[in-house]
């Protein structure tokens, strides 16, 4: 089976993580002063060490199954940061299927913008390599794409100003200001995957107070609703949920969305090499 549970769960992270963050004044006070360009932003939210670790849930008939978890890191690299995220299932979930995700990106850390990147993917019998070079100045992206990196084909794509990979959106969209937003206001993202462009949105909800975090505790957090798109994954109409703490960490710390079949969540589990406190923790 092709879409599988943990690839559900990656793009619960792909098209909603991305999207769920926010930056608190006063650095920077205004979304434009984090703005360098049409393209590029000044990084203030996160540093080499981070490392986030989320617990991925799988509902299926009422029951919720621990099918595995997610871990992302950040390298430095001189000019740029090498971010990574790697994805396993549980042994006591692979009598059912087994998965090995590896998603890579190189970012230059004056724009946040992405030089390369990596998916390496294991799913059952499935597999996929994927590695795209992108070429900001003459908009286009090349993707050497195939079953295993030895079996490629390469195709060059045309894109529009401002492309980010699957990884790359996650930690440039933790830069972007979003206290000059009304609730219920949108801002676009644009994600370049399987050598397409995917035009989403992300809704800002407000904040809540002392929400609780399974196994965390308490925390102030940003409420946020991403677009998503109908097909294998998502039916019409759903809703996903993401939850971010509300500090200048801006980090996820609860995903929760219906599939197609059944519904998914991702909790922050563990944390480490944050750039500032976790200021957003209540208890």
């Amino acid at each position: 089976m092709r879409m599988t549970v943990l690839k559900h769960l990656f793009l619960v992270f792909i098209f909603g993580i991305s999207s769920s963050f926010s930056f608190p004044d006063p650095i920077p006070a205004t979304f434009q002063d984090s703005i360098k360009n049409d393209c590029s932003i000044y990084n203030s939210t996160f540093k080499a060490g981070e490392e986030l670790t989320y617990k991925l849930y799988y509902n299926w008939n009422f029951i919720w199954l621990s099918a595995g978890e997610v871990t992302f890191k950040v390298t430095d690299l001189g000019p740029t940061y090498h971010i990574s995220a790697v994805g396993q299932t549980y042994s006591s979930y692979e009598w059912f299927f087994k998965v090995r995700d590896h998603y890579q990106v190189f970012l230059e850390k004056e724009t946040l913008l992405p030089k390369e990147s990596i998916r390496d993917v294991h799913e059952g019998d499935f597999q996929l390599f994927d590695h795209l070079s992108f070429d900001h100045a003459n908009k286009q992206v090349t993707s050497r794409r195939g079953k295993t990196r030895k079996d490629t084909k390469t195709v060059v794509t045309k894109v529009d100003n401002c492309v980010h990979d699957v990884l790359s959106i996650l930690y440039y969209m933790r830069n972007v200001n979003y206290n000059a937003m009304r609730v219920n206001e949108t801002i676009p993202i644009n994600i370049f995957i399987d050598n397409e462009i995917w035009p989403l949105g992300v809704k800002y909800k407000g904040k809540e107070k002392e929400k609780k975090i399974k196994g965390l505790g308490d925390f102030n957090v940003l409420k946020f609703s991403p677009e998503v798109i109908a097909g294998n994954v998502f039916e019409e109409g759903t809703e996903m949920t993401i939850y971010a703490s509300d500090d200048f960490n801006r980090i996820p710390l609860l995903i929760e969305s219906p599939v197609s079949v059944g519904s998914v969540k991702a909790v922050l589990k563990d944390y480490k090499g944050l750039k500032y406190s976790l200021a957003s923790k209540t208890d």
